[in-house]
């Protein structure tokens, strides 16, 4: 779905002072606004320790991290806060609900994504720094600050857009993976090493001497070290907000992506019994696909009840996509 940006916007709280919004978040969160300093929430500027992980399974269904900058899916986003606020998270980092960060079942840690909530039109870009959410139907899980500067906080779920930024997460996938080959060098000792040194004796020869070789001059001065290799700085999840255009969306159930038509219109047909079902023909790198989705569903809650229904009858990897 195309998006052009209208402006870039740092909500501003109206007549609250910083002292008092942050003693009192209400205030801020009532009017939607809060001042610079508090819109860049303590934004956790530590890359994390670099993590794919091996395929696990939830409830019947496998998933498999890998690294994928071109992912780009749409679908019900959560929120989590005080009940994780403190442990550990599967990167080994302290989760911190007022930070910006993120947890999405594959893709690695760290990523930078952007979040647009397509019923707002705001969108931030978060860290993925841990694993999540397992509730069925929900495609990432954001922390408290995330949801509140995209304004689903209070009402639990929004439908959104996650956008992987490409160039933005391999610079902190690179910056993340030399800070721990780093730490292991000097862990066990097998960082570089000075080379060792000797004694050097120095003559000055009378021209002619030695076979007619010149005189030695002075010695040459070293030169300076190499450079190391730079590491580009990534771009910050900083709490910066974006707006989009909003236009409206519709929420359906989609329950699979066949190549072959006949598999696509059996499901099709099986579908039938929980609502209105199609078949809808697409390409994907260049290849014929045949998405079966059953909708549009008027509302979240009712297409939790469906989803449930469609993964009991049997097939598990169905989600929610939003068009």
């Amino acid at each position: 779905m195309p998006y052009t940006i209208l402006n870039w916007t740092r909500i501003r709280a109206g007549g609250c002072a910083l002292v008092l919004a942050l003693a009192a978040a209400a205030c801020a969160e009532t009017e939607l606004a809060v001042d610079r300093a508090k819109l860049v929430t303590r934004p956790s500027e530590s890359p994390g320790a670099y993590k794919i992980g091996r395929p696990y399974t939830i409830g019947d269904v496998w998933y498999y991290p890998a690294e994928n900058y071109e992912y780009n899916e749409t679908g019900v986003a959560s929120w989590y806060g005080a009940q994780f606020h403190g442990r550990a998270t599967a990167n080994g980092e302290t989760y911190d609900m007022n930070a910006l960060t993120a947890a999405h079942k594959t893709l690695p840690m760290p990523t930078l994504v952007r979040v647009t909530n397509l019923e707002s039109g705001r969108a931030i870009v978060l860290r993925v720094n841990d694993r999540g959410p397992f509730a069925q139907g929900r495609i990432i899980d954001v922390s408290r600050r995330a949801a509140q500067l995209l304004g689903f906080e209070k009402q639990g779920t929004a439908r959104v857009r996650v956008q992987v930024m490409a160039d933005e997460s391999r610079a902190l996938a690179a910056r993340a993976q030399s800070v721990q080959e780093a730490a292991v060098a000097a862990a066990t000792g097998t960082g570089p090493r000075a080379a060792p040194t000797t004694a050097v004796t120095r003559e000055t020869l009378a021209p002619g001497s030695a076979g007619g070789a010149p005189a030695a001059g002075p010695a040459a001065a070293p030169g300076p070290p190499a450079p190391r290799p730079a590491v580009a700085e990534p771009a910050p999840a900083n709490g910066e907000v974006v707006l989009y255009p909003v236009r409206q969306t519709r929420l359906f159930i989609q329950a699979g992506a066949f190549a072959e038509i006949h598999n696509a219109q059996r499901l099709t047909t099986a579908l039938a019994r929980f609502g209105q079902s199609e078949m809808i023909p697409t390409r994907v790198g260049g290849q014929q696909f045949f998405r079966v989705r059953l909708g549009p569903i008027a509302t979240v809650a009712e297409a939790d009840r469906l989803l449930a229904q469609v993964v009991q009858a049997g097939h598990p990897e169905a989600r929610l996509v939003v068009d």
